[in-house]
């Protein structure tokens, strides 16, 4: 592998400024003896992209880069491929013009992809270019093949002759025993389809719940709730127990709710499926939380950290000690935080060590523990244990009783640096509710570095992004709000007394919904020392009211209506979430 080939590459990540002039001068001087090592070495150092990085690849390589993402592709030319042999070499024909067709495929050194390709279209008359395209793109075009709808029909047409008449009973006369109906072909291709899509279509949950005499199946979509498919009531008891057989759960229990999880390999990545069953009136549902761990951590400003939130946040992870608190509700990205904080501070000379309940996000070379209180190892007992550990770095999950808190403070105190998130509404809330734990206010006074807020708002779709105009009435009641926000609190080309404002207007990018992933709109409090010596002495709220008025503190709602100026969301969403 000769040194020009690298350059190539450097020289293009330079140009789009994703690489420092250190990183540029030590890569610049590696030997690497192929291409994956090259990969490894380049993307353990640079934050890039998946698509910058194919479209480097594409130099490295000489062939010409495509960006399928929703980009519809005519069912006639996609099929020239059969499905079967795009997903075995991850390759698409997604062109056509007389007799050429464009390929794309993800691996450019797969010699057995393009002699497949290349003897498909010697067959039929045609002249193959190839493409290097992303995963993404890869996915994107994949899942056009066939419609949910229809893949569960074909399924599902199986099924019928199975599972019907409704009141026929699945243990059926000639033998074929329970185990065997729901590793029936049809039902194992419902669940496996169901779970496919959802990945698809970046759900981060499943509900397979009865609803009268439909099987209806939801996915959350950026927090939002979608009916997907309905499928008959007949089919919904062999799904649950398809999938309470995959988690390896109790099939003939249906009288108490049962936890369990499953681990399956969609598009050659990992997932893990946390699975929940619950007893409802004659029949069981199902919710499947989605944790499949991303490629690489987010940065602070990707979830939503910007202008001072972000530098109070940078200041905080780089002390050597303290506590480190995040606080919102239930699916507020308080885990997400917690992880792209991990990975900041993930280094060779330091011992990382947590405790979670579930174990959401798998980092490389952390101590990750899962608490499991029905055998005594909660998150009390498991701290002790692991300060024993020798640690530098603590992530308690959650801090839910007056012990955690407590020693979550202690280890604090001895020269760690704990992170642990807390149910309140906002960030001030969080002093209070740990006094109320019983916490010394001297001793939470010593230890606290800050305090996060946040709350998760949906992102305008970037492909159909366009601007609005607001009623009178809400874009007075707006505009007098964002009037009170001190002018520096401003970022992200945000300006004081020019507001403008956006929206989606929905595209096949974003199914027609106008969004497209998700962003907090976050509160951040600095424990300065003034603020130190407010918590001590009671934490006075006229006294707080003074100091945070010095840091120009923002709430969150304020920094969500400079993320709408910013054209990072809408308003709609950021009154939906402030009423909530």
């Amino acid at each position: 592998m000769t040194t020009n080939e690298v350059l190539k590459i450097l020289d293009f990540l330079n140009q789009k400024k994703l690489l420092t002039i250190e990183q540029y001068d030590e890569l610049k001087a590696k030997t690497f003896t192929n291409f994956a090592e090259a990969e490894k070495q380049i993307r353990r150092r640079v934050l890039i992209s998946d698509e910058d990085w194919t479209q480097a690849k594409a130099l490295f390589f000489g062939m010409e880069y495509a960006n399928l993402s929703g980009k519809v592709i005519n069912a006639e030319i996609l099929n020239i491929l059969p499905q079967d042999l795009a997903e075995n070499y991850r390759i698409v024909i997604f062109h056509k013009e007389a007799k050429n067709i464009e390929v794309g495929l993800t691996d450019p050194s797969s010699l057995k992809a393009m002699e497949a390709v290349n003897f498909l279209a010697r067959k039929n008359g045609y002249l193959a270019k190839f493409f290097i395209i992303s995963e993404d793109s890869y996915r994107s075009a994949i899942k056009q093949y066939e419609t949910l709808g229809e893949e569960v029909g074909a399924a599902l047409d199986t099924a019928e002759a199975i599972f019907a008449p409704k009141d026929q009973n699945l243990d059926d006369e000639d033998g074929k025993g329970f185990s065997e109906v729901i590793k029936s072909a049809p039902v194992s291709k419902i669940v496996s389809v169901v779970l496919r899509h959802a990945i698809e279509g970046r759900a981060s949950d499943i509900h397979i719940e009865p609803v009268g005499n439909q099987s209806k199946i939801r996915y959350r979509i950026d927090g939002q709730l979608h009916t997907t498919i309905v499928l008959p009531i007949y089919v919904h008891s062999a799904l649950v127990s398809r999938i309470k057989v995959m988690a390896n759960l109790k099939i003939d229990e249906t009288r108490i709710p049962q936890d369990g999880r499953i681990r399956i390999k969609i598009h050659n990545k990992d997932v893990d499926f946390r699975i929940s069953t619950i007893p409802l009136m004659g029949q069981e549902k199902v919710v499947m939380r989605i944790l499949e761990t991303p490629d690489k951590a987010p940065t602070f400003e990707e979830l939503g950290f910007m202008g001072d939130h972000a530098k109070r946040v940078a200041e905080a992870i780089e002390k050597p000690n303290g506590m480190f608190l995040v606080t919102g509700p239930t699916g507020s990205g308080k885990s997400t935080t917690l992880f792209a904080a991990l990975s900041v501070l993930n280094k060779e000379d330091v011992n990382i060590t947590t405790l979670e309940d579930p174990v959401e996000y798998y980092v490389p070379g952390v101590n990750q523990s899962q608490v499991r209180p029905e055998v005594g190892f909660t998150f009390a007992t498991g701290l002790r244990a692991l300060l024993r550990q020798d640690p530098n770095i603590i992530m308690v999950g959650e801090i839910r009783d007056n012990e955690t808190a407590e020693l979550s403070i202690h280890a604090g105190l001895t020269g760690h640096f704990v992170l642990s998130t807390l149910h309140t509404n906002d960030a001030l809330g969080a002093i209070p509710r740990m006094f109320d734990m019983h916490i010394e206010p001297f001793l939470l006074a010593s230890t606290l570095n800050v305090v996060i807020a946040q709350r998760l708002v949906r992102k305008i779709c970037d492909k159909c992004k366009e601007e609005e105009k607001l009623p009178a009435n809400i874009f007075e009641k707006v505009t007098k709000d964002l009037d009170k926000i001190p002018a520096n609190a401003f970022y992200g080309g945000a300006k004081q007394g020019v507001y403008k404002f956006f929206h989606g207007k929905g595209c096949a990018q974003c199914n027609d919904t106008g969004y497209k992933g998700r962003i907090a709109i976050v509160e951040t409090i600095d424990i300065t020392k003034t603020m130190k010596d407010i918590i001590a002495k009671g934490f006075d709220r006229s006294l707080v009211e003074v100091e945070l008025a010095k840091q120009n503190f923002i709430t969150m709602d304020q920094d969500g209506l400079i993320k709408t100026l910013a054209g990072l969301t809408s308003i709609e969403e950021v009154l939906r979430v402030s009423k909530e």
